[in-house]
């Protein structure tokens, strides 16, 4: 039963990110979300625990700013969240604070600092200043030639700089990431993006090796005072592999990390970071470093990991910036399994046995969550659509991944 509260949360985006944050609010205070996307498919359609529209330009900063304004006017006794479920949303955001009504909370960093920030250039740029590991980096720009001379060797991982921009100039056979095995075949990708229209830079990376079972992500929240007050380190078993969705995370299981953590703390407490970030980072077993690939200013598309393992996301936004209480600090330490594809996937294509043998003892003691599969959000309609939705996934893999079932070679 919804329960009335004094705040209102109101979500940009429509997918699984949008449904993992309003299950968060849902679940530790019984509120239901509204929630805005350009969709008017997908998984927050029909959902009981939120109230989702169709907008087709929400991710405008006046579509934005109008829709939280009437609400912020009808409810105009309560304080209302906004928070953005994707880079474009998060931006927004941030860039109109301003025009805002004064019971909005919109608890993001200023947006110079955000662009600051999740820039690569100038992210990769402030981990070399502190110590802090990522990958041979090279930056290409569209008038500074872009054929090949690179400074180590291939493979290539090719990805723009800015990529909400990216996203704004759509191209035939535009992916999310490139992999390169030359030179000359890395000219030509980076040359079709910039044929696209983008202007922004573009980086080309030296791949590091390992499967998706050598990826990391980590998540945490900093209060209204630039500390750190939550950290979860989040060990990915399984990443997607569509052209659009590649490196989206499918299984992950939480461990600690406590260098890494502490690391990633140290970086945000110097630059005085507020609000939830999310970092993708990859272990290089050729130095046995993990290398940070990015800094996103906002909570991961798989935030529910963090939840499922007993860290409620929603909690820290209400009790950190609503009802004003110092937070004691958390580095989350219990063992869950978190997935968004079938368990048959997960157990066919996460490669290592003994990866699924930790996965096996999660199920059978009941810490494993899928944020989709939620018993608050019923209906005949939704399960329908949630059937269809996991059985794509046993296609999706079969297409674009190839199975590794004890081969835990490279991906």
């Amino acid at each position: 039963m919804e329960t009335e509260t004094e705040f209102v949360p109101v979500l940009f985006a429509g997918d699984i990110n949008v449904y993992s944050v309003a299950r968060a609010f849902h679940e530790e205070y019984g509120v239901k979300a509204k929630a805005f996307g350009k969709a008017s498919a997908g998984v927050c359609v029909g959902s009981r625990i939120m109230d989702y529209e169709s907008l087709p330009n929400a991710d405008h900063g006046d579509a934005i700013v109008s829709a939280v304004n009437q609400i912020a006017e009808r409810d105009s006794g309560r304080k209302i969240i906004a928070i953005g479920c994707g880079d474009a949303y998060v931006r927004q955001i941030s860039a109109n604070k301003g025009r805002f009504a004064p019971n909005v909370i919109a608890p993001y960093i200023d947006i110079d600092l955000m662009d600051r920030l999740t820039d690569k250039e100038q992210f990769y740029g402030l981990c070399e200043s502190l110590g802090i590991a990522y990958p041979d980096t090279f930056i290409c720009r569209k008038e500074g030639g872009y054929e090949g001379g690179f400074p180590f060797g291939g493979p290539f991982i090719i990805k723009p700089s800015d990529g909400v921009a990216y996203w704004e100039h759509p191209f035939p056979g535009q992916d999310k990431i490139y992999k390169a095995g030359s030179e000359g075949e890395a000219a030509a990708i980076i040359s079709r993006i910039y044929g696209s229209g983008y202007e922004g830079a573009v980086v080309v990376q030296n791949f590091i090796p390992g499967d998706d079972t050598y990826m990391r992500v980590l998540t945490n929240y900093s209060d209204r005072h630039g500390k750190v007050k939550l950290t979860c380190h989040g060990h990915v078993l399984l990443e997607e592999h569509t052209p659009h969705g590649s490196g989206n995370h499918a299984v992950i299981i939480t461990e600690r990390n406590e260098a890494l953590e502490s690391s990633i703390i140290g970086l945000l407490e110097g630059i005085g970071y507020r609000g939830f970030s999310n970092f993708d980072i990859k272990y290089d077993r050729r130095d046995g470093k993990f290398k940070v690939f990015e800094l996103n200013a906002r909570q991961g598309r798989s935030n529910y990991y963090v939840t499922g393992a007993g860290e409620n996301i929603a909690r820290y936004l209400v009790e950190d910036l609503i009802r004003r209480r110092e937070l004691p600090f958390k580095a989350v330490s219990k063992k869950s399994l978190w997935m968004v594809v079938p368990k048959k996937v997960a157990f066919d294509y996460v490669g290592p046995k003994q990866y699924r043998q930790e996965m096996r003892r999660l199920i059978s003691e009941g810490s494993y969550a899928n944020p989709l599969k939620n018993p608050a959000d019923g209906g005949a309609g939704r399960r329908l659509r949630l059937m269809k939705n996991l059985m794509s996934h046993h296609y999706k893999f079969r297409k674009y991944y190839g199975k590794q079932r004890d081969a835990g070679t490279d991906g």
